[in-house]
């Protein structure tokens, strides 16, 4: 939970240094302006706002790495399931891989880059978001195991869906976001489309965890959460949209503008990890019983009344 909290800090100033345009301020890269001091690179930098957005987005980096290292190696000491080590590694390749195309996202001034580095940090959020469902009481209990039925099968076709199209809405939002893309009709027009996919994806799955599930508390609480982290993201959106079309007039706009699309963006990635626990929670079901026991069943039924004979 620390390192997923760390890592939200980590979008969040990520999306200050888009929103401000500040990822040239360091144009090179692993130094900062020739600097291998990771921690006071310039005199002062601080106190320059593109350089404390960049070079602290660099900062909050090296930390989650590290908190992310940290993890694997715990994970591999404490945890006995082997899938679950995997994972813990796959976590650090990912975000090895994320720094890599941070850093060539300088070296080659490449804004197709900063986008592929913008949805990769929205994968490994959710392979972290992943990680702490799997060491929960709820996951671990097994306390959100749907029964094997029609019903359960359309819940989790619904919440994977939502999982997929929350993720293809994060990517247009990459591209609209980034210099280059812009603010084209074209991208605008197919994320608000996408916007009310997304919108049927998840009422579509809280209405059937409503309606259905309503003893499997696990799966109602987190198709509500889903649900109320839809409504706030697509409020975010609007209010971001409008005001980018309108183009913020002076320093009170300028602000308004970067916290609503950086509100935008983190809210963003805590849909993405909703959507991904109900997915993952939704993916289990109990296990079909075996022939064997379905014999042993039937023979306890049918000697019931005999017992209840002999007792009379």
């Amino acid at each position: 939970m620390a390192t997923v909290l760390t890592t939200v800090l980590l979008l969040s100033w990520g999306g200050v240094v888009t929103s401000i345009g500040a990822g040239m301020a360091f144009p090179d890269w692993p130094t900062s302006l020739g600097s291998y001091n990771l921690i006071n690179p310039v005199e002062g930098w601080w106190e320059v706002p593109a350089y404390l957005a960049e070079h602290g987005h660099r900062l909050i980096a090296s930390l989650v790495g590290m908190l992310t290292v940290a993890l694997a190696a715990w994970t591999w000491w404490e945890d006995p399931r082997a899938w679950m080590r995997k994972l813990a590694f796959g976590a650090v390749a990912l975000v090895v891989v994320q720094g890599i195309l941070g850093g060539l996202r300088v070296l080659w001034v490449s804004i197709d880059l900063a986008m592929v580095h913008a949805c990769v940090a929205q994968l490994f959020f959710a392979v972290l978001v992943a990680m702490t469902l799997f060491v929960t009481d709820t996951w671990r209990t097994r306390g959100g195991v749907l029964p094997s039925t029609g019903t359960a099968t359309r819940l989790r076709r619904w919440s994977y869906a939502a999982a997929i199209t929350i993720y293809l809405q994060i990517v247009l939002g990459a591209m609209l976001r980034h210099p280059g893309a812009g603010m084209s009709g074209g991208y605008t027009a197919l994320h608000v489309t996408g916007a009310f996919v997304v919108v049927g994806a998840v009422l579509g799955v809280l209405v059937l965890a409503e309606k259905h599930f309503d003893a499997v508390p696990a799966i109602r609480r987190t198709a509500w959460v889903l649900t109320g982290a839809m409504g706030l993201q697509f409020a975010l959106g609007l209010a971001s949209l409008l005001l980018t079309l309108y183009e913020p007039a002076g320093q009170g706009g300028v602000l308004a503008y970067v916290v609503l699309t950086v509100a935008h963006l983190v809210v963003g990635a805590l849909l993405l990890g909703t959507s991904v626990v109900m997915a993952l929670l939704v993916s289990r079901q109990r296990p079909r019983a075996t022939s064997q026991e379905t014999r042993d069943r039937s023979s306890t039924k049918r000697s019931e009344p005999a017992l209840a004979g002999m007792e009379s």
